[in-house]
């Protein structure tokens, strides 16, 4: 009998466990939209996806949550068709079967709601360019709105300036590739688009209250 193939699947973290044994190379994956930057730096011969689940050939992957229920019954529906999936997902209480199309929940549009498109598509735009921030001239170039326009949106949903939530989106992918991954503190500071490290660990404490250094030691507390 010749090789047969078998298919090999992690739900949400458990994609850190095919990650590292090399078996998601070159193939398209997802994980929780809270480890996908770690994942991303750590392993970057995996394509990392966004979406809900992802399914590259015998590889299935999936963020998390509720989400296993939605790839279940995707693979249900093309294994026995939509009837039975349909069926399957009545008996769940599930009215929306999502797809592998569908991304990933976006916490954004929980604190302002879908209907600010706008918004989340400025912020989007600036989670998309971490490594390399762009200025306020390039998003408002990119997304047809006028800093002025831009400025008025954040103070009125979010309460800061453009530029305040963009350094907190960075410290936050800083403190995920921090605590999720071994990556040495100048890495970090490139892959989240600070100048230095003394710049980076400056905007670090004045955000946190300490140092990048005290995420890894075990009493943080503690730290300066």
């Amino acid at each position: 009998m010749g090789e047969q193939r078998v298919g090999l699947g992690a739900l949400c973290t458990g994609g850190y466990a095919l990650a590292r044994a090399g078996l998601l190379d070159q193939y398209h994956a997802t994980i929780h939209w809270e480890n996908l930057a770690a994942l991303r730096e750590e392993f970057p011969r995996v394509l990392i996806s966004d979406q809900l689940f992802t399914i590259d050939r015998d590889r299935y992957t999936c963020s998390g949550g509720i989400a296993p229920l939605d790839l279940m019954l995707h693979l249900i529906r093309i294994k026995l068709g939509p009837r039975i999936a349909n069926l399957v997902s009545e008996q769940f209480i599930v009215d929306r079967v999502r797809n592998d199309k569908d991304r990933q929940y976006i916490p954004l549009k929980a604190q302002i709601g879908v209907s600010h498109a706008s918004l989340i598509k400025v912020a989007q735009l600036m989670e998309e360019n971490i490594e390399r921030p762009l200025s306020l001239d390039a998003i408002a170039d990119a997304t047809g709105l006028s800093r002025r326009q831009i400025e008025r949106l954040f103070k009125r949903h979010l309460h800061c300036v453009p530029k305040r939530y963009y350094l907190d989106m960075r410290l936050r992918r800083a403190r995920d590739l921090l605590l999720q991954t071994a990556m040495p503190v100048m890495d970090i500071t490139t892959a989240c688009g600070f100048q230095s490290p003394p710049h980076f660990s400056k905007c670090y404490r004045n955000h946190y209250g300490y140092p990048p250094s005290a995420e890894r030691q075990p009493n943080r507390a503690a730290a300066p």
